[in-house]
Formats: structure tokens, C-alpha cells, sequence
């Protein structure tokens, strides 16, 4: 086949629209099929590698389109960059792809079935290794596509990179059936019919706790405008105002008003300064209601000099006592911080969401009980698409609520978002609540079923009663990634085996 290079970067950009907002999952499947044609024919390990990443080049470029949005939000910045930013984090990315058809090329023998497998395998491990090298960025996995199926249920025992190893097989099995390679591909082929029958457990009933999630559709154009926060209080009682009796608990999205509701010493303890904001968001609170809303600290040091601040979550009571507060821990790189602040900041660059210098890191996951509601685990917008990161396994949540601010994703990023949520959900079998600025807010169930949602960009509230959890910690749960690189190992070392044997 002439010219591999390129197809591989054509049917790597073609694979993109697998993923949200078009959702053509088949069309991951056939782009690894054709994936695994050209690696098959490659001439060495050099050009396997150069297919892998050429083909994560399209594929990253074309579903990372979003990032370059958020760079028309930041003056400070040429909007230009937004562009040159997706295609130098594509280069990167398209790395770990690669990693895997080299694995899949060294390893494949003779035998077609042994390169599926290493392939497979070592695309849930390379997976793996992009969510956690160089802080991570996990984003649009393979296993994502399968949201709207009815494999998603399977993240409960495989998690996501295990969903993403069986897309890659049975991609392999299509370019099996075209080897004539008919006991190889019919293998893979049972193997997926049967992880469409293990019964979904069944949830319990609903409660009669009742939620009200609110999008003001406040865009990032107005998000920081002076004069917007009074606004932004008004659309928020007008939404949360109302509806049925308390208790209810009302959930605003991150960063919901720009004003500060805390301010914090350097050892993150509150000091007491009363501000405003926390009186004025009870405005809409009605007795016995709770209040989850998306905000910011002050960071004062010893000399009461602001010094940084936090992205947080706060839970109230109806009298303005702070049930509890969650301070994101994951933090985007050039979003909430700016890596080699000294030297970029010295030719003109800035983080692109103003605030009071870099946001300072959260402790990592944690549980804040609500009165009346449960154990609620919080991720804040980015931190959600971690698979095995989003609860603390020694204090199990009933729910994670899941502020964002996806304002700055353009039209494809809401929907890519909501997706890599549903997968959390399905893996951890707790129920997840999206409030965001402008969409798309849901409520999502414990196996990761849509119950309610709001479109991208429409004002409006979600009444729903609180879901409840799968009765007991799914597999994965338990176990988190463990399972899901065991089963990468397992493949990768199963197509090496086979590879050998041939040889």
C-alpha cells in the first residue's frame, strides 16, 4: 500500500467523528481495521510507529477542534495559538498510538491474530500511560465510543481502558474476516455477543430526594464582564427559586458567581472576613434546602498579601453554615496554572482563565456528607475524565457531583465531556450530577444512562429525584485500573506468545 502514512493520517481523522457530538461509533471499529491492515504491511518497526502516530495525529486533531475555542476568551494571548495548541498537543498525544502499533508490529510474528491482541493490549496500556504522564490528559478514549451502547455496562468489570481493548479488537476482528482468518475473528465476535448478556444489576428504587440542577447560560464571553455578578446571582434565584417543597438540593455549576466566598490562610483554613457572596447566594435557599455551588477562595499569606485562590465546591445549609468545601485537585495545565510561569510570562503569555495567580491544588478526592442527601463526592469539571481517580475508595459517595464550566469547548467539547462522565458513572456505579454554566447539564444514572439533561446553550433547571447507587462497589470499583492493565498485559502477552509460536 502506497503512501501509509497518510492514509493512516486520513482514517485517523475520519475515526475522530466516532466520538461526541456525531457519535459514529462504528466508525472506530473500521478506522482500526484499516489501522491494522497498514501496520500488518509495514516494512519495519520504524514505519509501524510512524503509522500509529499518524494516525493519532488525525485522530486528536480533529476531536481535540475545542481546545482552540478557549483561546478566544484570553485578550493577553493571539487567538492564533489556539490552533498552533491543538497540533503541538496532537504531536504529542499521537506518541502513545504509535507506542502501540510498534508494540502490536514487533510482536505480531506471522500470525494476524497475534498483532490484534497486541495491539489491542497495548492500546490499553499506552491509554493508561497518556492519563498519567506529564499530569495526564485522558481525554476522547476509545472505550468512550461505546457510550450510547449497550456495552457500557462492561466498564463496570473492565473499566475504560478495558472498553478501549475490546474496540480495538473488534476492529482487528473486521481485518481478520478480510485474512480469511474466520476461527481468529469468530472468537472475538463471541466473545463481544457475550458482553452484551450479563444481566445490568438492577437499582434500587429512586428516592424521594429531590435535586434541582441549574444552567444559567452564562457564556465565558460575559463570565468576568464587570457588573456580572449581580446578574449572575438573579438568573441563578430566578432558576433555583421554587418548584417542589424542601428539602431540596439546589446544585449551581463551577465557579457559578466570579466573586469569592471565602478567604483562606496559608495553612487553608478560613480567616474571619465576612464577605458578601455566601449571604446573597441564599437568597433562593428556602428552609431545609441545601446549596452545592461551584466557587473560589482567597489564598492570603502571612502578611494578608493574596497570594492564589482556589477553584472549590461549597456545600450549604440554609442558614449559610459551610457543610463542607472540596478544592479541585487536578489542575489544567495553561487553564488554571501556568507551567514555567518565569519564562512565559516574560514573553507575553498568561493562564487562560483570570484569577489571582495559579490556582492551588486541592488533597485529591473526597466525600462531604450532606444532611438529608448522602455522601457526595465532588469532581470539578476536568477531574472527571480520570478513569479510577474520582471517589475515595475508603468513604464510597452515593453521588459525584460534577460542576463545569464548559463555556470554553466550543460546540464539541459539552458533548465529549458528558460522555467520558457517563463512563465514570458506569465504572464506579455511583450516579453522577453535570451542573454547568451552558450545557450540558444532566443527571446520569449509576450504570451511566442519561435520566434527565439540558441542551447546550438553553437556560433552564433539572428536577429529578437523586439516583441512587449500585448496592454494592462494582469490580472496578474495588479494584480500579488494576483490572483494566491486567487485562492489557494479558492481551499483549498473549499476541507475544503467539507471535513466538509462529516463528
Amino acid at each position: 500500500m502506497r503512501y501509509p502514512g497518510l492514509i493512516a493520517l486520513f482514517v485517523g481523522a475520519i475515526s475522530a467523528f466516532a466520538f461526541q457530538p456525531t457519535g459514529w461509533w462504528p466508525l472506530m471499529p473500521l478506522a482500526i481495521a484499516l489501522l491494522s491492515a497498514l501496520i500488518w504491511q509495514a516494512k519495519s518497526l520504524r514505519q509501524s510507529l510512524a503509522i500509529g502516530w499518524a494516525f493519532g495525529l488525525g485522530q486528536f486533531s480533529v476531536g481535540l477542534n475545542w481546545i482552540q475555542f478557549a483561546f478566544t476568551f484570553q485578550d493577553k494571548m493571539p487567538h492564533w495559538l489556539g490552533y498552533l495548541a491543538v497540533v503541538l498537543l496532537s504531536l504529542y498525544l499521537a506518541v502513545y498510538p504509535a507506542l502501540a502499533a510498534g508494540l502490536a508490529w514487533r510482536f505480531k510474528g506471522e500470525r494476524p491474530l497475534a498483532l490484534v491482541l497486541a495491539l489491542a493490549g497495548g492500546w490499553a496500556l499506552t491509554e493508561w500511560l497518556r492519563a498519567t504522564m506529564f499530569t495526564g490528559f485522558p481525554w476522547n478514549p476509545l472505550g468512550v465510543v461505546l457510550d450510547d451502547t449497550d456495552l457500557l455496562h462492561t466498564a463496570a468489570y473492565v473499566g475504560t481502558y478495558g472498553l478501549s481493548a475490546l474496540v480495538v479488537a473488534a476492529g482487528g476482528m473486521l481485518w481478520l474476516f478480510t485474512q480469511r482468518r474466520w476461527k481468529a475473528g469468530g472468537a472475538i465476535l463471541v466473545v463481544i455477543v457475550l458482553l452484551h448478556f450479563p444481566p445490568v444489576p438492577a437499582l434500587a428504587p429512586a428516592s424521594g430526594k429531590q435535586i434541582r440542577v441549574v444552567q444559567p447560560n452564562i457564556g465565558q464571553e460575559e463570565k468576568w464582564r464587570p457588573g456580572l455578578a449581580d446578574e449572575a446571582f438573579a438568573r441563578l434565584h430566578g432558576l433555583s427559586a421554587g418548584g417542589a417543597p424542601p428539602p431540596r438540593l439546589l446544585l449551581w455549576p463551577e465557579v457559578a458567581v466570579p466573586v469569592p466566598f471565602e478567604i483562606l490562610g496559608s495553612d487553608r483554613r478560613p480567616l474571619p472576613v465576612p464577605l458578601a457572596a455566601i449571604p446573597k447566594a441564599l437568597e433562593s435557599v428556602r428552609p431545609g434546602d441545601v446549596l452545592v455551588t461551584g466557587a473560589f477562595a482567597l489564598i492570603a499569606d502571612d502578611s494578608g498579601r493574596i497570594a492564589g485562590e482556589t477553584n472549590s465546591v461549597f456545600a450549604l445549609d440554609d442558614t449559610g453554615h459551610i457543610l463542607g468545601r472540596y478544592d479541585k485537585a487536578h489542575l489544567v495545565p495553561y487553564g488554571e496554572y501556568l507551567p514555567m510561569r518565569p519564562l512565559l510570562s516574560r514573553i507575553g503569555l498568561s493562564q487562560l482563565a483570570p484569577g489571582e495567580g495559579d490556582t492551588a491544588y486541592g488533597p485529591g478526592p473526597q466525600t462531604i456528607d450532606v444532611p438529608g442527601f448522602g455522601r457526595m463526592g465532588v469532581q470539578v469539571c476536568y477531574e472527571i475524565i480520570f478513569s479510577g481517580e474520582v471517589v475515595d475508595r475508603r468513604n464510597r459517595p452515593d453521588f459525584i457531583f460534577n460542576p463545569s464550566n464548559d463555556a470554553w469547548f466550543g460546540r464539541w467539547g459539552p458533548p465529549q465531556h458528558l460522555a467520558q462522565a457517563r463512563l465514570r458513572a458506569a465504572e464506579e456505579g455511583i450516579p453522577v450530577i453535570r451542573s454547568t454554566p451552558t450545557g450540558i447539564s444532566a443527571v446520569v444514572d449509576a450504570h451511566g444512562r442519561i435520566v434527565k439533561s439540558l441542551a447546550w446553550r438553553t437556560p433552564g433547571i433539572i428536577d429529578s429525584a437523586l439516583p441512587p447507587p449500585a448496592a454494592a462497589p462494582t469490580l472496578f470499583g474495588r479494584f480500579g485500573n488494576v483490572i483494566p492493565l491486567l487485562l492489557g498485559f494479558a492481551l499483549l502477552i498473549g499476541g507475544i506468545v503467539l507471535g513466538v509460536r509462529r516463528r
